[in-house]
Parts: structure tokens; sequence; C-alpha cells
């Protein structure tokens, strides 16, 4: 599997996988405190050699329940715990978690990071095109459109790391998650309309 780095901080780096080119699957290494968490992570050519500068790997993150990716056999491989929607915290590590859908066949979690203002959502907000509104950044899954996550607005992210499509960094980065959650009803139809370019275009 090829997979392009999308993203570089110094506290991380993002990564998404070339297949299925419309899905656009994004994955996240996050340092902090001299170790790494892999968050929702698809493997590739090159993974290991792109996330070895930021230190050793000390658990592997899964945010969605039907999103096991490449979760276990990463964990496997490093040796380090799974942490499969881990609603009471990630152990040792300076991220919070948000409960973010409890529904019968979706439940989600996503990560909080206030030390450097980083949202990691796996699925009910995503920057591929299916997501978005014309002129929108930042979009609510189709599915979740008309009951919004709102438990994710009002964090003043300046980072907004998601499952699908690229990462958003900026000072616009809080203003637009609000928006797309405030609008995310009304936006439906422009969403729809979206869905079908992207499909179109593949």
């Amino acid at each position: 599997m090829q997979i392009s780095r999308t993203s570089e901080h110094p506290w991380g780096v993002s990564w998404i996988a070339a297949e299925p080119v419309f899905m656009e699957r994004a994955s996240h290494a996050l340092a902090a405190g001299g170790a790494v968490w892999l968050v929702d992570p698809v493997d590739g050519d090159g993974l290991e050699e792109m996330v070895a500068p930021l230190g050793p790997v000390r658990g592997v993150v899964q945010l969605l329940d039907r999103h096991p990716r490449d979760c276990a056999a990463l964990a496997e491989r490093h040796r380090v715990p799974l942490l499969r929607l881990p609603a009471d915290g990630v152990p040792d590590s300076p991220f919070t978690v948000i409960r973010v859908v409890r529904l019968p066949g979706w439940r989600e979690v996503a990560l909080w990071w206030p030390e450097h203002r980083a949202l990691v959502v796996a699925e009910a907000l995503g920057t591929a095109p299916y997501y978005l509104a014309p002129g929108s950044p930042v979009g609510v899954h189709p599915l979740l459109r008309m009951l919004p996550p709102k438990v994710l607005d009002g964090r003043d992210p300046l980072h907004l790391l998601t499952g699908h499509g690229r990462p958003l960094s900026g000072d616009e980065v809080a203003t637009s998650v609000h928006e797309a959650l405030r609008r995310s009803r009304r936006d439906i139809p422009g969403v729809l309309g979206s869905m079908g370019r992207s499909r179109r275009s593949r």
C-alpha cells in the first residue's frame, strides 16, 4: 500500500493511503514525552521510516469501532497496546478523550490535545470532498448531519486532524469547525452535490 505524507509538525505527522482514492483515509502519529501514538493508522510503504524520527511507538489508538484499519497489526508489530475506543483516557498521554457518537453500530471518540490545540476526529468531521458543502473546508459526516456532534464545538482548535482528508491548521480552524456544526442540516443539499461530483471525478 502506498501512502503519502500530508503534513508534518514537531509533534507529529499525518499521511493518506493511496487506495481507495475517494475515501482519502488519513492517519496520524502524535509524539509527546519522547514516545509516539499511532491514531487510526493505515500501514504502508515507508511508514516506519516516517514515524521513527518522532520516537518509539507507545500505543495504537482506534477512535472508531468500525475503523480497525491496520491498528491490530501495527500494535503487534511494535509490541504495544491497542487502545480501542479508550473512553476512559489514553494512559501516560497528554490527550483528553471526547465521547463523540454512541449509536448502535457507530461508537466514536475523539482526542483533544490542549498543549497544541489539536483536535483529532476519526469520522464525525472530515475534510475529504464528500464531506464538504461548497466553500467549506470541513464538514460533518453525511450520516450525522441531521444530528451533528456538537460536543466537538467550543475547544478553539488550531489544528484539525481527521480520519478522511487532509489536516487543517491555522487561526480559522475553530471557526470552520463551529460553522460546520452550526450549518450541518442547512448544508445537506450542497454536500449531496459535492458527493456526486467527487464520485464522477474518480
